[in-house]
């Protein structure tokens, strides 16, 4: 026998097979030969039939397999159900799908992904309808196709559309071979009252295209499972005394009249006050039901649970409602409890005689039926009872009552309810869910639950249920019926006593499960018919490319959909206007839509809506607002039709190379051999003097022209009175390969000693110089390595004499007698011992000495000549010591040179980075000072080589590092402008300017120019989308713009071209400098031209995507407007400048009967060629007058951008290159805001020529102008005041600035001079102000503070609470605003100002 496990892991369950009963492997062979409905008792084992159905078709689904099974059920609920069933008794794969999970949003890609990895799609229907529709998922595919509960597959029903659109209209264009197998599922083929059997069993088995299995009597199932008894149970009429009933009633209908007519007064926007109304009416119906049919206490009791606001009542009650209609709802729920309170008093009880209570109203006879009923099983061990009512109202309120009640103590009830919303749906399932396992484990009860109980939610089997109301249909009697499965169990039907017509309808009821069967089986034999519903006849749109279909049952809800996706704002919501006449309907969408207007012909109102509709849809996809799947273009569905390079991911990794300038590159071999070489004049200018008084100048030779950007080239560096570096080109030399040698050995020693300031490391340094050299390195062939030659200079000239100084130094490791040698000036001088052997005066005060028992390097300038070994000094605890003593007692060195004066040297330190102000101070301690050096302790290192030349090579690591940049930044220039663009001349400095970031800290970064070509990109593209989308609203040229300009595209671009290696991130280390002649790194060569790698590092992509707008900017400030369209082009964007060629436009007869165009010409100084771009730019969206056919927004996106690009350029016009990199991104940020836009718009008084409708916009602007309409000043524009500022008004600035821009012929500098009056003053850097959100965030990075906000609501208000820990102490402010941006800033400022008045230490 095989065997199972459960999913939870519990005992072994049989596997369904092995022990299924007859009848269910009846059904299985059937369902295995033809498509078939199984209808059975609820509590048969339908499930397990479909389970081993499923199984039957394992090996056509197993993956790699194409084909899937779908399992279709009725209720967001079942899903995870059914899912856990197939889950625990098959090896399948499956997925669970519904709403909630996002799935409309999903493409073909997203399904494909999931058909790819599952087996088996457990689904509501509308989900599959959708896919199907869309042609995400085809019939061709799905092997097997289970219905659960398929009685509901009628009318337009999904089950029904599924059928209808799809399988009947496949098999009628003789593809019956690929269509899935039928199987469903029901305890009633019939889902109406008062139906004829065999006919609505014959129109079941037509539309499913399956034949009904059954099994020939209710007595085979009853071998199998128990049936219960069904009673009938009669209760009197509820009498209300009639002043208690007429009071309430009246109080109600008072109440009602008084509250809308409040509402009307306090909300001015008429949509707001329908929806209450509407609301505040079923409200009312709702407690006239209670009052009337349940009692006055009961009455009184909805009103109390749906007033109460940490009620859940309310929620389940409403569904999602919006937090203004739920405080609505809930005040007047309040309003109506304390009203009836004054005659249903708190001391009113409801005691053990049920009778008076019936007697004075209180309760309805029907529910002292109830607890007399219930009563009686209260022998009952473990009871099990549902009750079953129709609205949900009486659900919550009857449990309520129950639970009061003594005499149902002991016993756990709870309420078991649907949510229609979508929201909320996923949340009330799992509180049922909770419900039914507190059910199943005998923690509850009772449940009273509206028909939800009815069907599908695997409930345990039950003692008793009662119908406290009557069962609409068949099919509700016989599913509610069937949840009383325990053995002996009961089924009580509550009825009122003399209603005739409900006897005779039980009776009908009971006899049916034996007349569907009677009849089912009679048409067994007999073939499905052919399907003939008006579903089967209905016009339909089909697109060819894709197969996606819109039908007249699907086109009203499509054209909502495609409306509810169109831009909107707060003050109107884009939906359809139908305006139908006769046989005659015409369509009005929102002006911001494709298509505005549809009309056609037809007969009924229904069908006319549809017809109209379904045109629509065939236009709208036509005009491409619907793409091929029929959907709404949204950011998921756009093409990258825009971009002309096709992106390789391999290429896009987070590691880039690290590129090098090949010009610095080359082999010694070849370079010594090559005879001349291209000579540099560095020269040092210093501006005051600094540690090493005068430098020398560096004459740099190289094996290659640096190209003309070096012919001249200046910079200053960041060392104490400044100095300036200037490179020249000067002339070539002949230098011959000893040159060469001695050269490479002198830069060799001195940056090996700069850099590691190591005798041992300067001792292997030079020896493995000297084995290369023996080896005859020159002649070998080599690798690329960094290989140019830095000469001292003399008077213009090479100083060879000094080049010789490591001539001592290699002769000491070479073990040769050192010769005594005199500088070529010296006339004459005496000699001195040093620790190796004699030397001459001249030669050692101009010379690099090393201390063995110090361990360190010094630079002697001089001899002390009046101090010698026996002469005193004074320690630092001011006892005096002579220095011979000094040595001996400190070192234990005996100083026998008593009488030879001592050296005057200083410390060697490290080259530090002279290009960051960070090293722009004095170096500490003994570094700065003289110091005493006795020659007979000094090792001679270089000899002869001054100070001043020493000071120049200090500086070479930096000023080589500057000339690297620059050559990168010159590499980068021929491969992006002189090899494409040869016209267009961009100095190297500025591209310099764009590859260095901020994080380099030196006088420039790529910040300025980020900001610039940021503008110019977004300007671009807007302009370019605007006029290739003529027919696409907004929204998709926002999300194609966003797309365009995002960082994710620019990072592409940016790896596409291989431009990442070129980009500075971090600041110059000299200790990682290259250093010419003694460098381990590997130079590979790339694609690029003279560019080579050495070597990879991370990339954050947005450095990448800010590099790419930096060098935008730099084409922009350095070659103008049209060269910097054509480099967009070369980089390989589709973007182009359209010029005049503006948009088709509808034309508007008389503009000036909409707005005082006059007036207006007049504030804009500006006279329109084309007045109707100027009514568009002041029609808000709310205006759905049909004589105007637009609104603003498209130019509102077309003038954002221009807009934004004529304030930066102006900006960094005025400001570069004096100010701060990030100042032109604050003035930026703080320049073209809604804010901004919207407080120039109020003081010039567009608000009075807005084209609007809508109450909210008017009241905004009104309490805006009136409450700081007074004070048109400063930079926060009403925020700090509290006032909401009304969008709209900034937006009109922004689409005045596109309407322009069209009607000018594209000129933004005639933008600029109509728009820029209305917005002075401009900020400036004297009088911007930060937002104090960023300032806060500023003040806790710089103190270690930590910042947090969250949002709460507080008797309708919504509050932000910003809080700070500092220092241990929490600081805390709460500030409420008209919206949450409002509120946050506010908060914000607020504990600005308590942190500086608090001063708290630093963590």
């Amino acid at each position: 026998m095989k065997e199972i496990r459960s999913a939870k892991g519990g005992d072994k369950l049989p596997d369904p097979e092995t022990y299924a009963r007859s009848y269910q492997l009846e059904a299985l062979e059937k369902a295995k030969r033809e498509n078939t409905i199984v209808y059975l008792e609820t509590g048969s084992g339908k499930t397990l039939i479909a389970v081993m159905l499923l199984k039957s078709y394992a090996h056509l689904l197993r993956k790699p397999s194409p084909f899937i099974s779908v399992f279709l059920v009725p209720t967001v609920v079942l899903v995870s159900q059914q899912a856990n069933v197939v889950e625990m008794h098959s090896d399948l794969k499956v997925a669970k799908f519904w709403g909630e999970m996002g799935v409309d949003a999903w493409d073909a890609a997203a399904w494909r992904a999931h058909v790819d990895q599952f087996e088996v799609f457990v689904m509501t229907p509308q989900i599959l309808l959708d896919c199907l529709r869309k042609t995400f998922l085809k019939l061709d595919c799905i092997k097997l196709l289970i219905f659960d509960e398929c009685h509901h597959a009628k009318g337009r029903s999904p089950y029904a559309c599924i059928m209808t659109e799809f399988f009947h209209r496949q098999m009628e264009s003789n593809q019956s071979s690929s269509l899935p197998r039928i199987f469903g599922m029901t305890a009633s083929p019939i889902n109406s009252s008062g139906a004829d059997y065999k006919k609505e069993i014959t129109r079941l088995e037509t539309l499913m295209n399956s034949k009904v299995y059954t099994v020939q009597s209710e007595s085979i199932l009853s071998h199998y499972i128990p049936f219960s008894k069904t009673r009938i149970v009669s209760y009197g009429d509820l009498v209300i005394p009639s002043d208690l009933h007429n009071c309430l009633e009246d109080n109600l209908r008072r109440l009602k009249l008084q509250y809308v007519s409040n509402l009307e007064k306090e909300l001015e926007d008429s949509s707001y006050v329908a929806s209450v109304e509407r609301k505040i009416s079923r409200l009312h119906d709702t407690f006239v039901y209670c009052l009337s049919d349940l009692g006055a206490w009961l009455a009184t009791k909805a009103a109390e649970l749906l007033s109460a606001s940490n009620s859940d009542s309310c929620s389940f009650f409403w569904g999602e409602v919006k937090e203004f209609s739920e405080n609505s709802t809930r005040k007047f729920s309040k309003m109506v409890y304390e009203a009836f309170s004054q005659y249903i008093t708190e001391d009113v009880q409801l005691g053990a005689d049920l009778k008076t209570s019936v007697q004075l109203g209180l309760i309805a006879p029907k529910m002292q039926c109830l607890v007399q009923c219930l009563e009686e099983y209260r022998e009952v061990k473990d009871l099990r009872c549902i009750v079953f009512v129709e609205r949900v109202i009486t659900a919550i309120v009857l449990q309520s009552l129950l639970s009061s009640l003594h005499q149902m103590s002991g016993w756990e009830i709870a309420f078991l309810v649907g949510c229609n919303s979508n929201v909320l749906q996923s949340q009330r399932a799992n509180e049922n869910n909770k419900i039914v396992d507190a059910f199943r484990r005998g923690k509850v009860n009772i449940i009273v639950a509206t028909q939800i109980l009815e069907e599908g939610l695997d409930v345990p089997s039950c003692n008793l249920v009662v119908r406290f109301d009557p069962a609409g249909n068949v099919c509700s009697f016989i599913q509610s019926r069937g949840r009383a499965r325990s053995p002996g169990s009961d089924y009580l039907l509550l009825i009122k006593k003399g209603d005739k017509s409900m006897e005779n309808k039980v009776t009908e009821f009971l006899k049916s499960g034996e007349k569907m069967r009677e009849e089912s089986l009679k048409l067994s034999s007999k073939p499905c018919g052919n399907l003939d519903s008006e579903l089967s006849k209905e016009c339909f749109y089909l697109v060819e490319k894709t197969g996606a279909i819109v039908t007249s049952s699907s086109c009203i809800s499509l054209i909502y959909y495609y409306c509810s996706k169109l831009p909107s704002d707060r003050y109107f919501k884009s939906s359809p206007r139908f305006v139908i006449d006769a046989n005659f309907a015409t369509l009005h969408l929102p002006k911001n839509s494709a298509v505005q207007v549809v009309s056609a012909e037809g007969k009924g109102r229904l069908a006319l809506k549809r017809i109209v509709c379904l045109e629509a849809c065939k236009k709208l996809h036509q005009a491409g607002a619907l793409n091929d799947y029929l959907l709404p273009h949204s950011d998921s569905s756009i093409d990258d039709d825009d971009f002309d390079l096709h992106y390789d991911s391999e290429v896009c990794k987070e590691e880039q190379p690290d590129y090098f300038p090949g010009v610095l590159l080359d082999t010694w071999s070849s370079f010594a051999v090559r005879g001349i070489y291209c000579c540099y004049m560095i020269s040092l200018d210093k501006h005051g003097s600094n540690r090493y008084g005068h430098t020398e100048n560096i004459i740099l030779a190289l094996s290659s022209d640096l190209g003309s950007d070096f012919s001249h080239y200046s910079f200053n560096l960041e060392v104490k009175q400044g100095l300036t570096v200037s490179l020249q080109r000067i002339y070539n030399i002949t230098l011959t390969a000893y040159q060469i040698t001695m050269a490479r050995r002198f830069q060799t020693s001195i940056f090996s000693l700069l850099m590691d300031r190591d005798f041992s490391k300067l001792e292997g340094v030079m020896s493995q110089l000297l084995a290369f050299e023996k080896q005859n390195s020159f002649s070998c062939p080599s690798s690329k390595e960094v290989c140019y030659l830095l000469l001292p200079c003399k008077e213009g000239r090479i100083d060879w004499e000094t080049i010789t100084a490591s001539t001592i130094f290699l002769n000491k490791i070479s073990n040769k007698t050192a010769e005594v040698h005199h500088l070529s000036s010296c006339e004459g001088c005496g000699l001195v011992q040093t620790k190796d052997a004699p030397f001459s005066t001249c030669m050692l005060k101009n010379s690099i000495v090393y201390t063995a028992h110090t361990g360190l390097f010094y630079s002697v300038d001089g001899f002390l000549e009046s101090i010698n070994a026996e002469s005193s000094f004074e320690l630092r605890k001011g006892e005096s010591v002579t220095y011979k003593s000094y040595y001996k007692s400190k070192y234990g060195i005996d100083l026998t040179c008593a009488s030879t004066p001592l050296l005057s040297g200083r410390h060697i330190v490290r080259p530090l980075n002279y290009l960051t102000r960070r090293t722009f101070r004095e170096e500490r301690g003994k570094s700065n000072k003289l110091v005493e050096l006795p020659p007979e302790l000094c090792s001679v290192i270089l000899c002869p080589l001054s100070v001043h030349t020493l000071g120049s090579f200090m500086l070479m690591p930096t000023i080589m590092h500057r000339f690297q940049c620059m050559a990168l930044a010159s590499a980068l220039k021929d491969m992006l402008w002189v090899r494409f663009m040869p016209n267009v001349d961009i100095p190297s400095t500025k591209i310099l300017e764009a590859i260095t970031a901020k994080k380099c800290h030196e006088e420039f970064s790529y910040e300025s120019l980020e900001t610039l070509g940021d503008s110019f990109l977004k300007y671009a593209a807007c302009q370019h989308l605007f006029a290739k989308y003529k027919h696409h609203h907004e929204g998709i040229l926002s999300c194609k713009k966003d797309k365009l300009v995002s960082n994710a595209s620019l990072f592409h671009m940016g790896c596409f071209h291989n431009l990442a290696g070129y980009v500075r991130l971090e600041e110059f280390e000299p200790k990682k400098w290259a250093i010419p002649g003694l460098n381990s790194n590997t130079y590979a060569p790339t694609s690029t031209n003279n560019v080579y790698t050495w070597g990879t590092r991370p990339i954050k992509s947005k450095v990448i995507a800010d590099l790419m707008e930096a060098l935008i900017g730099t084409s922009l400030s350095s070659a103008g407007e049209a060269a910097t369209f054509l480099f967009l082009e070369k980089l390989g964007t589709s973007i182009r400048f359209h010029g005049r060629g503006t948009a088709e436009r509808p034309i508007l007869r008389k503009p000036e009967m909409f707005v005082n165009i006059k007036e207006l010409e007049k504030l804009l100084s500006y006279r329109f060629n084309d007045p109707s771009l100027l009514v568009e730019a002041l029609t808000h969206g709310s205006y759905q007058m049909p004589d105007i056919p637009r609104s603003y927004q498209r130019l509102e996106f077309l003038g954002d951008a221009v807009l934004d690009h004529c304030i930066t350029v102006h900006l960094y016009g005025k400001y570069y290159p004096a100010m701060t990199p990030g100042l032109l991104t604050d003035l930026r940020s703080a320049s073209t805001n809604n804010d901004c836009y919207a407080h120039a718009a109020a003081k010039a008084g567009l608000n009075k020529h807005i084209l609007h409708a809508s109450s909210e916009l008017h009241r905004q602007i009104t309490t805006y102008l009136q409450r700081f309409g007074d004070c048109f000043s400063g930079s926060s524009y009403g925020w700090d005041a509290g006032i909401a500022l009304p969008k709209v008004l900034g937006d009109v600035i922004e689409s005045l600035a596109g309407a322009i821009y069209l009607d000018c012929g594209c000129d933004k500098n005639t933008v600029w001079r109509c728009i820029q009056p209305l917005l002075e003053p401009i900020v400036t850097p004297e009088t911007m102000e930060y937002n104090p959100i960023r300032e806060l965030g500023e003040l806790c990075n710089q103190k270690s503070y930590i910042c947090s906000y969250k949002t709460t609501v507080q008797n309708g208000m919504l509050y932000v609470i910003a809080e700070v820990q500092a220092g241990g102490t929490a600081i805390t402010e709460k500030e409420t605003g008209p919206n949450r941006k409002t509120a946050k800033k506010l908060a914000a400022k607020a504990l600005l100002k308590s942190l500086k008045e608090a001063k708290p230490t630093s963590t």
